[in-house]
């Protein structure tokens, strides 16, 4: 499998996703928006993947980049490109799809529990589960999808749509140095009286949550892999 990644700032990567494709003998390659890197061609990934930053989903006219990676977030999935949306990356596919991105009641930041729908049992999700959280919008389902879970600080926390498309509003590709990263370049958004906000010390001391969430991210993308055999036989 061809992954093709866009990042949006340097400190939040692919996480443990990088490690699994590495493993499983998958290619991984990133389009650094933030650098100015141009577009790759679709005909150059089977699977891509859109990572978070902490730009809004409706900046089209702050961020230089956002119009053209919507426009091949479109295309992508014209051609029934396998795609996986992470944070911003759910939202950017949520408002291709049509849905309305706006801010959350409250931000959501540290270690939160899910409940998942049973349209999450696909993904190899349980019922409840810890995820990391970082994110202060929030998106409407779009026509079509499948919700797959909810929390108490967020209504929606990821969708599935036509199998091939998966947005998950938390993070489960996050390993204890990429939160460290991301503690340390956003740590002013961090409001520790906020309902749904962890202090930043407390997000990095359990690193048993972070190998769950990890081996989670491992069987969504056992999913996503699966999909495309699928498609390949079929096609």
């Amino acid at each position: 499998m061809r992954i093709h990644v866009f990042q949006h700032v340097p400190y939040e990567g692919p996480g443990n996703i990088a490690r699994w494709a590495e493993k499983n003998g998958h290619t991984l390659t990133t389009t650094h928006l933030y650098k100015g890197e141009a577009l790759p061609s679709h005909d150059d990934y089977d699977l891509l993947m859109i990572l978070g930053g902490p730009m809004s989903a409706n900046d089209d006219f702050n961020v230089s980049w956002m119009q053209a990676e919507k426009r091949f977030i479109r295309e992508a999935m014209a051609q029934n490109k396998m795609l996986l949306g992470i944070c911003l990356g759910s939202q950017l596919i949520a408002r291709v799809l049509g849905a309305t991105v706006s801010r959350n009641e409250d931000r959501e930041i540290g270690w939160f529990p899910i409940t998942a729908t049973p349209n999450a049992m696909v993904l190899g999700l349980p019922q409840q589960f810890q995820a990391f959280h970082w994110h202060g919008d929030t998106f409407t389902l779009p026509e079509g999808a499948k919700s797959i879970g909810s929390s108490e600080g967020c209504a929606q926390q990821g969708f599935i749509y036509q199998d091939r498309v998966v947005a998950l509003q938390f993070h489960l590709e996050t390993t204890p140095e990429a939160a460290r990263e991301l503690v340390d370049a956003c740590r002013h958004e961090i409001d520790e009286e906020g309902l749904h906000t962890q202090p930043a010390e407390a997000m990095l001391v359990d690193f048993e949550l972070f190998s769950e969430a990890n081996q989670r991210m491992e069987q969504i993308m056992g999913y996503m892999q699966a999909q495309l055999e699928a498609t390949a036989t079929t096609s």
